[in-house]
């Protein structure tokens, strides 16, 4: 399986940005697809996630700020970030959970004025 993610970038607070990512080969069943991002000096934080069903789950420290939105059938995923914070900079990276879990290859988002 492989992710390619994309839309990071450098945007001011208050701004916005829009990160997709496309999953291709064996997936198998699909359970889930998501990001978590990694800040300089944090653990690793499950940001958002959407299921085969289409429920959805939020940190709460981006609820009300992120969406999630994915195409099953295409085994895509975007994630809307609004009114971003400088707490906010991290490398974003997407997964896929299938058959087995797997991970792309992580997109930068800085937030700073």
């Amino acid at each position: 399986v492989q992710l390619q993610a994309s839309g990071g970038g450098l945007v001011q607070p208050g701004g916005s940005l829009r990160l997709s990512c496309a999953a291709s080969g064996s997936i198998g069943r699909f359970n889930a697809m998501g990001w978590y991002r990694r800040a300089p000096g944090k653990q690793r934080e499950l940001v958002a996630g959407i299921t085969s069903d289409g429920s959805t789950m939020y940190a709460d420290s981006v609820k009300g700020r992120f969406t999630i939105s994915g195409d099953n059938a295409k085994n895509t995923v975007n994630l809307q970030m609004n009114s971003l914070k400088p707490e906010d900079t991290a490398i974003y990276l997407c997964y896929v959970w299938g058959s087995v879990w797997s991970w792309g290859q992580g997109t930068l988002v800085t937030v700073s004025s």
